[in-house]
C-alpha cells in the first residue's frame, strides 16, 4: 500500500508551522506543562493546604505576588461545592460495598445470620458512619477558585491534586440536572479543555452559582476581560429550533437501526433458546439485547427529549432530557466537522440529523432530527457563508470503483467549495461530512495494491478533533491533484479564519 503519511514516501509538503501539511497526521492542539503556557495541568503534592471554614464560606489565599500571569497582591477566594455534595459522594463506597456483598451471595448471608440484632445494628451505624465521614472529608477538602487566568480546583485528603484550567482553552461549560439534583435544586458544571480529565467538573452547585459561575467562564473563555465577564452574568439568547416529542418519536420509529434492534431483541433469544433448550442462556442472550434497545430507542428518547437550540453571544446553546435536564453551549470557532445523517426512511419527508465534531468537547448533537431547511440555518450559524444546497457532489467513477466496493460505491462522493471539503458515503443511511478548510490539520493519500491497480485512491483530511474525513475511491491522478490543492486552500483559509475567542476583536479579521 502507498500512503502520505510520515515515514513512507512524502507525497507532498505543506507550509510551515502548525499549517496543514500533505504528508503525516498533525497532531492535537498542544499542552504546555504550565498555567502560563497550554492547556490544563494537573499537578499534586501531599499536604495541600488547610481547608477553610465550614459551611462552604470563601477561603481567601494568595502570597504578594500572586499566580502566574494575576496581578500582585489580588487574592483568590476560593469555595466550596453545595452541601449536597456529601450526600452525593457518600454513593461510591455504598456501590462498591454491595457490589462486594453480592458478589459473595450465600457466605454474606449466612455472616449476617450469626450475627445478633445488637451488632447488626451496630454494624449498620458504623458503616453508615464510614460512609458519611468520607463524603464529608472529600467535600471538606475539595475547593475551586477563579483567577484571572485560570479555574483552579483543589481535592484530595492524604493526597493532593490540583487542576489548573485555563480559561482561554475552555471548549464549553456545561450544567447537568440530574434527576435527584433537580429535586434538591443543585445542578453539576462539566468542563470541556483538551488535556482534563471526568473528575475535574464541579459537582455539585446551587442552581443559581451553577449558571452564573459557567456564564462567567464562558464570557472569559470568549475574550472579555475578568471584571466586564463578572458584569455581563448570563448572556441574552434566541431560540433557533425545538425539536417537540411527537417529531422525536416519529424519528425514531422510522430509524432503521431501532427498527433492527427492536428485532433483534426479540427474535434472538427465541432462536437461542430453540437451539439450546435453555431459558438461562436464553435469558443471558435476552439481557444485553434490551440494554442496546433501551438506549437506541427509550434511552435516546429521555435524553434527546425537548431538544432546543438557541443562539447567544457565547455560541449555540443545547437545552435537551427529560429525566436528567443538560444545557449545553457549542463554541463556533471550536467546531472541526459537521456531520449530516440522512436515514433511508427520513428522505421522504427530506428530514435530517446534524452532529458535530468538537475540539476537545463531548458534544456531538446539534439537531436530533429536523427539516432539512431548518437544519441548514442552524448550520449556518455555525459555518457562516457556507451554501449547503449548493454544493455540488461528484460521484466516485465507475470504472474503477464498482471493483473496489461492488454495489456501495455508488454512495462515495465529494464536493469541495472555497470555504468546505465534504464528503459523502451510505446508500441506506447517507452520512454528509463538510470540514472547513482552516480546520484541516493534514492531508493524506492513501491507495492500496487492488486500488491502484483499478487507478482509484482515497485523500484522508485529518482534524483537531483526532477525527478523519476521507473521500473515498477517486480517480488516482484526480487524488494526487486534490491532495496538493487542499494542502495550498487550508494553508489561505487559515490565516483568514475566524478566532476561536470568538468575541475578540484581536486576531485575523472575518
Amino acid at each position: 500500500m502507498t500512503s502520505g503519511r510520515a515515514g513512507d514516501e512524502p507525497v507532498a509538503s505543506g507550509p510551515g508551522g502548525d499549517e496543514p501539511v500533505a504528508s503525516g497526521r498533525a497532531g492535537d492542539e498542544p499542552v504546555a506543562s504550565g498555567p502560563e503556557g497550554g492547556g490544563p495541568v494537573v499537578s499534586g503534592a501531599a499536604g495541600g493546604e488547610p481547608g477553610g471554614p465550614a459551611g462552604g464560606d470563601p477561603v481567601r489565599t494568595g502570597a504578594p505576588g500572586g499566580a502566574a500571569g494575576e496581578p500582585a497582591g489580588r487574592a483568590v477566594t476560593e469555595r466550596r461545592l453545595h452541601p449536597f455534595t456529601p450526600l452525593r459522594r457518600a454513593w461510591v463506597p455504598i456501590a462498591a460495598t454491595v457490589g462486594v456483598l453480592a458478589q459473595q451471595g450465600d457466605r454474606a448471608a449466612r455472616w449476617v445470620a450469626d450475627l445478633s440484632t445488637l451488632l447488626r445494628l451496630v454494624t449498620l451505624a458504623g458503616v453508615v458512619l464510614m460512609f458519611g465521614v468520607y463524603g464529608f472529608l472529600s467535600w471538606w477538602f475539595t475547593h475551586y477558585a477563579v483567577t484571572d487566568t485560570e479555574l483552579r480546583i483543589r481535592t484530595g485528603l492524604l493526597f493532593r491534586r490540583t487542576a489548573h484550567i485555563r480559561l482561554d482553552r475552555l471548549q464549553a461549560v456545561d450544567v447537568t440536572r440530574p434527576l435527584l439534583a433537580r429535586l434538591t435544586g443543585v445542578a453539576s458544571l462539566r468542563l470541556d479543555v483538551i488535556g482534563t480529565e471526568e473528575k475535574d467538573r464541579l459537582a455539585f452547585l446551587g442552581e443559581q452559582e451553577a449558571v452564573a459561575l459557567r456564564a462567567e467562564l464562558l464570557a472569559r473563555a470568549a475574550g472579555f476581560a475578568p471584571e466586564e465577564a463578572v458584569r455581563l452574568g448570563e448572556a441574552p439568547q434566541r431560540e433557533l429550533l425545538r425539536v417537540t416529542p411527537r417529531e422525536l418519536a416519529v424519528s425514531l420509529a422510522l430509524s432503521l437501526g431501532v427498527l433492527a434492534a427492536l428485532a433483534g431483541g426479540i427474535v434472538a433469544p427465541f432462536v437461542v433458546w430453540w437451539f439450546s433448550s435453555s431459558p438461562w442462556v436464553a435469558l443471558a442472550t435476552l439481557l444485553p439485547m434490551l440494554g442496546a434497545v433501551w438506549a437506541g430507542t427509550v434511552g435516546r428518547f429521555l435524553t434527546e427529549y425537548d431538544w432546543r437550540v438557541a443562539e447567544s453571544p457565547d455560541g449555540l446553546r443545547l437545552d435537551h432530557g427529560m429525566l436528567d435536564r443538560a444545557h449545553e453551549t457549542v463554541p463556533p470557532g471550536r467546531v472541526q466537522t459537521v456531520r449530516i445523517v440522512e436515514p433511508l426512511l427520513w428522505r421522504r419527508s427530506d428530514r435530517v440529523r446534524v452532529e458535530l465534531a468538537v475540539a476537545g468537547s463531548k458534544n456531538e448533537v446539534l439537531v436530533p432530527v429536523a427539516s432539512r431547511a431548518a437544519a441548514y440555518a442552524v448550520i449556518a450559524r455555525v459555518l457562516p457563508g457556507v451554501d449547503l444546497a449548493g454544493l455540488f457532489f461528484s460521484g466516485s467513477p465507475a470504472t474503477g470503483s464498482r471493483w473496489v466496493v461492488p454495489v456501495w460505491w455508488k454512495g462515495y462522493a465529494l464536493a469541495v467549495s472555497p470555504e468546505v471539503f465534504a464528503a459523502r458515503h451510505g446508500r441506506l443511511c447517507r452520512r454528509t461530512e463538510i470540514v472547513p478548510h482552516a480546520k484541516v490539520q493534514s492531508v493524506r493519500f492513501t491507495q492500496g495494491p487492488w486500488a491502484r491497480a483499478r487507478g482509484v485512491a482515497d485523500v484522508h483530511v485529518d482534524t483537531g478533533a483526532n477525527g478523519t474525513v476521507t473521500a473515498r475511491l477517486r480517480e488516482a491522478s484526480a487524488a494526487a491533484r486534490l491532495l496538493h490543492e487542499q494542502a495550498a486552500r487550508s494553508h489561505t483559509s487559515r490565516a483568514s479564519a475566524r478566532p476561536d475567542r470568538w468575541m475578540t476583536e484581536s486576531g485575523p479579521e472575518e
